[in-house]
C-alpha cells in the first residue's frame, strides 16, 4: 500500500511494474485476494469457527464447502469488475443506480463495518481477559483492570498511528502475531484420529433433528464472517489500485481462488480442532469465555496455548480495527464527494475524520460496556449482521456484473449467476428463520453428544 501510494504521487502507473508472464507475474499480483479472503480470520471469524466446532462438532463442515464455492465466486466477480471497469464497487453503484441507492449501500456498509469494528475491540477485550487469567495476574488489581486499560490504549494508539501514517511496521507485526491460528492445522491433525468421520461430515448435509433451530441460525454468522460485505468493496478497490487490466486479470483470478481456498482451509481446521477438543463436553455449546477455545491448541502449543491464543486474537483484532474504520471513512467520503485522506487536517476533511473516529469510539464504548460473559456471543452476533447485509450487497453485485454495457464479454455466466443468486436466496431464508425464531423465542439448543 505504501509503495503504491508513493508511485501514485510520482505518477508512475503501477501496472507497468507488473511482469506479464511467469511466476513473477503471480507474485506481483499477490495481494488483493489473499488479504480479503483471509480477513474473515479476525476476532469474530476465529470465535465463530471455534464455536461451530465446540457446539456442533462436524455438523457444519459440509456448509463450509458450499461457503467456499460462494466465497470464490463473489470475490472473483468483484475482482473481475475492478479489472474490467477500473472502478470500485461503491463508484459503480452510485453511477449505475443513483445517489439514493448508493446511500443505501453505504448505510449497509457503515452498519456492517461498525459491527465488525465493535467486534475487533470486543476481541481485544476477550484477549486481555485470557491474559488476565494467567497465574501471575489472576486475582490482582492489574489483572482486573488490564482489559479496560489495553482496549483504551489500543484505540488511542491505532488512531495516532493511522493519522500519522506510520502504521506499516506495526501492521506487519500484528499480521505475524495473527499467524498463531495456523497452529490449529497441526492441532487438528494431531487431535483427530477418525478422519473417515470428518470426510463423511464434509459430504453429508445435516440440518434435521431436534436441535436444527440452533444449527440453522448459526449458518448466518458462519457465512457472514467468511464473506463479509466490506471484503467485496475492498477487493475490487484493491484490484483497481493495482492497475490490473483484463489482459492481466487471469493472474489475479488464480490468486483470488488460491487465497480463498487457503482461508477456508484454516477455518475448516479451526472447526475440526475445536470439535475434537471440546464437542460433547459439558457446557461446550454455551461457552462464554473465548479463551476456552485455546484448549484445542494445547496438543501443539502446550502450556503456552492460552497465552499465544490471546496474543493471536489481540493481533488479529487490532489489525482489523486499524483497517476497517479507515476503509469505511474513505468509501463513504468518496461516494458523496467529501474530502478524505489522512494527509489532510481535521478542518479540511471533517466527515472523513468524524466517521473514522466515531467508529473507533463506538467500538471502545461497546467493548468496555459488555459484561465478560457476553463477549463471545457479541463476536458471533456481529457476524450475523454481516450475513444479513451481505444479501443487499450481493444483489448490487449481480446487477452490475451482468451489465453488458459495463462488462462487455466479461459478464457473468449462468453458473456464477446461479451460485451468487442461490447464496443471496439462502441467506434471505435463513434471515427470515432467524427473525421468526427470535419472535417466537426459538433459541439455539445444544446438540446431543455423538
Amino acid at each position: 500500500m505504501y509503495l503504491e501510494h508513493h508511485l501514485r504521487r510520482l505518477r508512475v502507473p503501477i501496472r507497468r511494474l507488473v511482469p506479464r508472464r511467469g511466476a513473477l507475474a503471480y507474485l506481483a499480483m499477490m495481494g488483493p485476494g489473499f488479504v480479503t479472503a483471509n480477513a474473515g480470520n479476525d476476532a469474530g471469524g476465529i470465535v465463530t469457527y471455534a464455536q461451530a466446532g465446540a457446539a456442533y462438532g462436524y455438523k457444519l463442515l459440509w456448509a463450509m464447502l458450499l461457503v467456499t464455492v460462494a466465497l470464490i465466486v463473489v470475490q472473483e466477480m468483484c475482482a473481475r469488475m475492478g479489472a474490467v471497469t477500473g472502478k470500485g464497487l461503491s463508484d459503480l453503484i452510485r453511477e449505475e443506480f443513483g445517489i439514493g441507492w448508493a446511500a443505501l449501500a453505504m448505510l449497509g456498509l457503515l452498519v456492517a463495518n461498525g459491527a465488525i469494528t465493535i467486534s475487533e475491540f470486543v476481541g481485544i477485550n476477550a484477549a486481555m481477559r485470557v491474559i488476565a487469567h494467567e497465574p501471575r495476574l489472576h486475582g490482582t488489581a492489574l489483572g482486573a483492570a488490564l482489559p479496560y486499560i489495553v482496549v483504551a490504549l489500543s484505540a488511542i494508539g491505532l488512531w495516532w498511528l493511522v493519522t500519522r501514517g506510520r502504521r506499516g511496521p506495526v501492521e506487519r507485526v500484528l499480521l505475524v502475531t495473527a499467524l498463531v491460528f495456523i497452529a490449529y492445522i497441526p492441532a487438528a491433525l494431531r487431535a483427530e484420529r477418525h478422519w473417515d468421520v470428518v470426510l463423511r461430515a464434509l459430504a453429508t448435509p445435516t440440518l434435521g433433528g431436534p436441535h436444527s433451530a440452533g444449527l440453522v441460525a448459526f449458518l448466518i454468522p458462519l457465512v457472514g464472517t467468511t464473506i463479509s460485505p466490506y471484503m467485496q468493496f475492498f477487493v475490487q478497490s484493491a484490484v483497481v489500485e493495482k492497475g490490473v487490466r483484463p489482459r492481466d486479470y487471469h493472474y489475479t483470478r488464480v490468486e483470488v481462488v488460491a487465497s480463498s481456498l487457503f482461508a477456508i482451509l484454516v477455518a475448516l481446521f479451526i472447526i475440526i480442532a475445536t470439535a475434537a477438543a471440546l464437542y460433547g463436553r459439558p457446557g461446550a455449546a454455551t461457552i462464554s469465555d473465548a479463551g476456552t477455545f485455546a484448549l484445542a491448541l494445547q496438543p501443539i502449543l502446550g502450556a503456552w496455548a492460552g497465552l499465544l491464543f490471546a496474543i493471536g486474537l489481540f493481533g488479529a483484532s487490532l489489525l482489523a480495527a486499524t483497517v476497517l474504520p479507515l476503509s469505511t471513512a474513505f468509501a463513504v467520503c468518496e461516494v458523496f464527494g467529501f474530502e478524505s485522506g489522512v494527509e489532510k487536517t481535521y478542518g479540511e476533511a471533517p466527515v472523513f475524520y468524524g466517521i473514522f473516529t466515531g467508529l473507533i469510539v463506538l467500538g471502545v464504548i461497546v467493548a468496555l460496556a459488555l459484561p465478560a460473559d457476553t463477549l463471545k456471543n457479541a463476536l458471533i452476533g456481529t457476524q450475523a449482521i454481516n450475513g444479513v447485509i451481505l444479501i443487499m450487497v450481493l444483489l448490487f453485485i449481480l446487477q452490475l456484473v451482468n451489465n453488458r454495457r459495463l462488462m462487455g464479454r466479461h459478464v457473468n455466466g449462468p453458473i456464477f449467476n446461479a451460485i451468487a443468486g442461490t447464496t443471496a436466496a439462502v441467506l434471505s431464508v435463513l434471515t427470515i428463520l432467524l427473525v421468526l425464531g427470535t419472535v417466537f423465542q426459538v433459541g439455539p439448543a445444544a446438540p446431543p453428544k455423538q
